[in-house]
């Protein structure tokens, strides 16, 4: 049952994701040639929610579906951890013209040549899971 709610969840937000045009690869343009405001409007009004929705599970206490206490903890703070990785992936979004959430939306919406981009992500995250210890984090 569990998975049941989590699929659909998913697909709900498959849904609003392709209507609200955050999954279209012009509006992802538009943002990179800073010529609309819709893209900055979703991921700022995500980031807004997101900051909002920790401090509410912060301050409750708010346990995780399992019952499990959910254990946030501030991440070291490292100038060429964020700067090396903002870049690749913004090169990777820019790139692809989609990031890894509206990814899964594409296919859904009928773009199979996303699968490419798809099978590129997850070898590019296999690839990092092999040398994360030699890399400066």
């Amino acid at each position: 049952m569990k998975y049941i709610s989590y699929l659909t969840i998913g697909i709900f937000f498959g849904i609003i994701m392709y209507k609200s045009e955050a999954a279209s690869w012009f509006r992802i343009y538009e943002m990179f040639q800073f010529g609309s405001f819709h893209m900055y409007g979703i991921i700022g009004s995500a980031l807004v929610i997101g900051v909002i929705g920790v401090q509410i599970i912060k301050k409750y206490k708010i346990k995780a579906i399992g019952g499990n206490e959910m254990n946030l903890h501030p991440k070291t703070k490292s100038v060429a951890r964020y700067l090396i990785g903002g870049i690749i992936f913004g090169l990777g979004w820019a790139l692809a013209g989609a990031c890894p959430g509206p990814m899964y939306v594409l296919v859904g919406a009928g773009y199979y040549s996303i699968l490419v981009v798809i099978g590129g992500a997850l070898l590019g995250t296999f690839v990092y899971g092999l040398v994360k210890n030699k890399l400066p984090h």
